[in-house]
């Protein structure tokens, strides 16, 4: 099966969507060689991705995740791809946090870097925390601080299979573009970020075909993020908008300002700062602008200008660092 799958994709054919998802369900049951798997994720690199490809692979990791409920906290996600090349720090973990902390419920869907240093379950790990399945835990934290955390291996058994290949291949590939779409909770809103304007294109045709409120965001130079190293695209239920930092009240930052660090460790450490809010102005401003996304995803009506003024509140009133404190307290 995977060898005409893989001289189909090797000739610039198309999947169908029943294929893409029969592809996932052999990786996980083990009948595919790794050599393989690096090809067929190799071959997604070569062209973009169809809806119905995405589509498949997406009913494959639902069909197996395994189950929690927690959609009566109708929570957010914020998320990006990753594979933008940036190697930026954790800006959506914060922003988790930064949402959450002005009291907004959270469900955050990670996992430990595949294309980047320090992924979000790298970043929450070094901070102590233990990862877990267990759903009356997820709504105890909830409940206490408005935010819970899904490593996406306990939950997606598709994306423990191929960690080993994406990690050694280390280029990003369509896992980056299937990771927003299978939190096992399926939240009710999503704020993500793409590293390019035909991602955005795909994830919103998507989110509308399921009635999902989102918002996506790109900047110009790149990053799966509201960076403010350049103009930025928006995304919403309502329609698209480009902007430039300058219009928010923040200052152009540049790229090197935004660097993760090259290790974990380092990465953990501007995390904290973040949360302490000792970070630097333009560290703090990458995660604030973002927050805020998230809020206005929420509270659609809100003007981006108020959620700006509620993740400030929520960071520099240390909401956001009493809420991580609580957070490592119930899961370590």
């Amino acid at each position: 099966m995977m060898k005409e799958i893989l001289y189909k994709l090797f000739d610039y054919h198309y999947l169908s969507r029943e294929e893409s998802k029969q592809v996932l369900f052999d990786i996980v049951q083990g009948g595919v060689p790794e050599t393989q798997v690096a090809s067929l994720i190799t071959s997604f690199l070569m062209r973009n991705i169809s809806v119905d490809e995405v589509l498949g692979f997406r009913d494959a990791l639902l069909e197996m995740r395994v189950g929690v409920d927690l959609s009566d906290y109708r929570p957010l996600d914020i998320v990006g791809t990753g594979g933008d090349g940036k190697n930026t720090f954790n800006i959506s973990t914060c922003a988790c946090f930064v949402v959450a902390g002005a009291g907004y419920n959270v469900v955050k869907h990670g996992n430990y870097g595949a294309t980047s240093i320090s992924g979000a379950s790298n970043v929450i790990e070094q901070q102590g925390v233990r990862f877990h399945t267990d759903n009356d835990r997820f709504r105890r934290s909830l409940d206490s601080c408005h935010i819970a955390y899904l490593h996406a291996p306990l939950f997606s058994p598709a994306l423990k299979a191929v960690a080993p290949v994406r990690k050694s291949l280390g280029v990003r590939n369509f896992f980056n573009v299937l990771g927003p779409l299978v939190n096992p909770v399926r939240p009710e809103f999503q704020m993500l970020g793409v590293y390019n304007l035909a991602m955005a294109r795909l994830y919103s045709y998507i989110y509308q075909e399921e009635n999902k409120r989102f918002c996506i965001v790109h900047s110009l130079d790149g990053y799966d993020e509201v960076s403010l190293t350049s103009r930025f695209k928006v995304v919403t239920n309502h329609g698209e908008q480009l902007l430039d930092p300058e219009s928010l009240g923040f200052a152009r930052v540049g790229q090197e300002e935004l660097y993760g660090g090259d290790t974990p460790e380092e990465a953990a450490r501007v995390f904290r700062n973040v949360m302490e809010g000792t970070a630097t102005a333009a560290q703090i401003s990458a995660v604030l602008v973002n927050a805020a996304y998230g809020i206005q995803t929420v509270d659609q009506e809100k003007p981006i200008e108020e959620c700006i003024e509620i993740a400030k509140d929520s960071l520099y009133g240390k909401k956001a660092l009493r809420t991580l404190e609580k957070f490592i307290a119930m899961n370590n």
